[in-house]
């Protein structure tokens, strides 16, 4: 089935209990209002509308469920999921999506709620509250969950009687929430009863919102991002009782902090985080790539982000000197390899004498005069002279105790549910501190002529729940308007400077949702790059963001210090590309290791660039305990016409020498392939019937080393 077929509608069906219908690809979901209550009708992945059968409408009973609203607010410790009333449904038609807006009005208190539902044709829906306050006083917001529900009820003559309970839905996600294991992902099963996972709020921050819910039974999947930097939580409610004739399963997606998150004021209306929900009939691969879709064009589609750039990077920090010679040796490095964009890391702000005391310089946005004695437009001319393009890092959202702007403005700096000042993290709710950021960001891009802008965000995830000081008697955690403030200085700012690459950067993968990057070309997913952690990280998080959009680096930041070169590299190939040194200046450059590079780089910007920004993805070996357990991992994109694909395959710790097979996914059976093994640069004609029948036979020297396959249609 094709993948991009543009199909959405909203079928309206009024009366007594109004149904909303929202249908976009095969995906169907709906929503009744029914007695002052928006309830979920329940998914359905076949493309029915759930009345196909007029008289035996296939909805869920909201009776069954603890909490059966498709969303959850809480204002002043009022629940406002009961007795409402239902104003209007809009809908608004623009090219190939579709908009729908739900107005409610409270009995209760004197609050309108509108409900945004966007449809775009894949299978994968966006959805976001408007929440306005019609009284003459301010309101304390305490909860609010952007999606919640019924999913579907599961008959017991629907089940296998030898599928228990607790096999009938696996849950996937990234099982840490720590540095250096972004991407970890596993599937687990669910139990009944309750489970929740967590994103930042009372956790670290390295875990990406997303979660998967498999129906083992019936071969469904369900996914869903939340896309917020702040806290927030998925739960599941799974209610089986042995021997009961039916299973429930609801789901909640909320924002997380300490209360009140938000205080909306007098006549203000507050929009809130988005939340990505879709469901397929099919497996992990079919699910990814309908969340990959709607990433693509309805997230990070803004014309400033596309098309999508894809320059090969290369950098250098404080893990070097950083000196004017060092750093031209190395561009000429780089130039050599095939880089086309130069960014110089954190460190540039440093007097020579403190190379890694960087964060106690953030904020002071200008190069120190020892290490570069004639400013940067030095290196930046040099770049030019040498093809490539000039790029710096910046952390902006936090001051460095040398940084001037800390001594004459203490009052910027947040404070923690204490009252401390929370180090140099920056409280964007004091819109002059905002304005300063955006300013001294604005001020750099145009001063050191920037073709690219790496932004970081070294903090503690305690630091994203600051408290603001008391107004008109409410004091709020600043979360929710802290988070506002930042995305409308990046959105401001990529707005005013298109063509200026936004590359996002959080000590890693620390803030890789999706309300992040609506306004980033793409994104650092971590900054472990030590292998077989490496490998595991891009193998996960290509699966929550479109490969094109997931930073990967070779060489440097410990990419060294274990496996093969060829893995190094080949870690890289199938995303956004990132270059570092592989001799110090002193050294003579290994030609063997540069002549590998250069062949990758040319492989890279000849054959597999070209598929990326529209790549249909395939994980061979999704889960990170699976892929550790047989010491094999393997990744494929393909071109959606399936006239081309690559494949990197990894050999894990510990494991012989011995060959694998495996079965291309991208390639279509009455095609004819030429396939070429990198490693030993053989090529073969095979029909792509042989393919998806017998496999690739794909044999890896040794642990921690790999093999690259490509392959390309052909003339029979």
């Amino acid at each position: 089935m094709e993948q991009n077929r543009a199909f959405c509608d909203i079928y309206y069906q009024p009366g007594d209990t109004p149904v909303i219908c929202y249908r976009s690809g095969m995906m169907v979901y709906e929503e009744v209002f029914d007695s002052g209550v928006l309830v979920s009708g329940g998914y359905n992945a076949a493309g029915y509308p759930l009345n196909v059968l007029a008289g035996y409408p296939t909805r869920l009973n909201p009776g069954s469920y603890c909490e059966p609203s498709v969303f959850h607010v809480e204002l002043d410790g009022v629940s406002l999921d009961y007795g409402l009333r239902f104003v209007d449904l809009d809908i608004q038609n623009e090219s190939e999506k579709i908009e729908a807006v739900v107005t409610l009005e409270s009995t209760v208190k004197p609050v309108r709620l509108k409900v945004h539902t966007l449809l775009d044709g894949t299978q994968m829906f966006t959805r976001w509250l408007e929440i306005e306050n019609l009284s003459d006083a301010p309101m304390n917001l305490n909860r609010l969950a952007l999606l919640s529900g019924g999913m579907e009820a599961l008959r017991q003559d629907h089940v296998v009687h030898s599928c228990a309970d607790e096999k009938r839905y696996s849950v996937g996600y990234f099982d840490n929430d720590g540095w250096g294991v972004e991407g970890h992902f596993n599937w687990h099963d669910l139990q009944p009863g309750l489970i929740a996972v967590e994103s930042r709020f009372g956790r670290d921050r390295f875990r990406h919102p997303a979660v998967f819910v498999r129906n083992n039974v019936e071969g469904l999947v369900y996914f869903s991002q939340i896309g917020w930097s702040g806290g927030c939580r998925y739960s599941l409610d799974y209610n089986a009782v042995p021997d009961r004739d039916t299973s429930h399963l609801s789901l909640v997606a909320e924002i997380t902090s300490h209360n009140p998150m938000r205080v909306i004021d007098a006549g203000e209306c507050w929009c809130s985080p988005e939340v990505h929900m879709g469901v397929v009939s099919g497996d992990l691969d079919d699910a990814v790539n309908q969340m990959h879709a709607h990433i693509r064009r309805s997230v990070m589609n803004a014309p400033e982000l596309n098309p999508v750039d894809l320059s090969v990077g290369a950098g250098m920090g404080a893990e070097h000197d950083m000196s004017v010679e060092t750093s031209k040796s190395f561009i000429r490095q780089f130039a050599d390899m095939g880089a086309e964009i130069f960014i110089i890391d954190a460190g540039w702000e440093c007097p020579p004498e403190f190379p890694i005391n960087w964060g106690d310089y953030n904020g002071v946005n200008e190069p120190d005069p020892d290490r570069y004695p004639n400013g940067l437009a030095e290196l930046s001319d040099y770049c030019h002279e040498h093809g490539m393009k000039f790029a710096m890092w910046i952390e902006i959202e936090r001051l460095g105790e040398y940084a001037p702007a800390l001594a004459e403005h203490p009052e910027w700096i947040a404070k923690d549910a204490f009252g401390k000042k929370n180090g140099g993290y920056i409280d964007f709710t004091n819109p002059e501190a905002a304005a300063w950021a955006e300013s001294e960001l604005a001020r750099m891009i145009e001063e050191y002529r920037l073709d690219l802008l790496r932004i970081d965000y070294n903090v503690s995830f305690r630091d994203y729940f600051a408290f603001g000081e008391p107004v008109k008697g409410k004091r709020e955690c600043l979360s929710l308007r802290h988070t506002d403030a930042v995305y409308r200085m990046y959105r401001n700012l990529k707005r005013r400077f298109p063509h200026v690459v936004f590359e996002n950067c959080a000590g890693g993968g620390g803030r890789t949702d999706l309300g992040m990057m609506k306004n980033f070309n793409h994104t650092w997913v971590s900054d472990c790059q030590r292998a077989p952690r490496s490998l595991y990280i891009t193998n996960g998080m290509t699966m929550v963001l479109p490969p094109e959009r997931v930073d990967r680096l070779f060489a440097g930041m410990g990419c060294h210090e274990h496996a093969s070169f060829d893995m190094h590299m080949r870690n890289t190939m199938l995303t956004h590309m990132s270059l570092n040194v592989i001799a110090p200046t002193t050294a003579m450059v290994n030609p063997q290791q540069m002549a590998f590079v250069r062949h990758s780089v040319e492989i890279y910007k000849n054959f597999i660039r070209g598929i990326l920004p529209t790549a249909l993805s395939y994980h061979h070996t999704p889960e990170t305990s699976e892929a550790i357990r047989n010491g094999f991992l393997a990744q494929e994109i393909a071109s959606p016409d399936k006239q081309k694909g690559a494949i990197v395959a990894y050999a894990l710790p510990c494991v012989a020498p011995a060959a694998r097979t495996l079965h291309p996914k991208g390639v279509d059976a009455a095609k004819t392939y030429r396939v070429t093994f990198d490693n030993s640069g053989a090529t073969v004609t095979v029909s792509g019937d042989e393919l998806m029948t017998n496999g690739i036979r794909i044999a890896i020297p040794a642990a921690l080393s790999s093999e690259l396959v490509l392959y390309e249609a052909i003339e029979a």
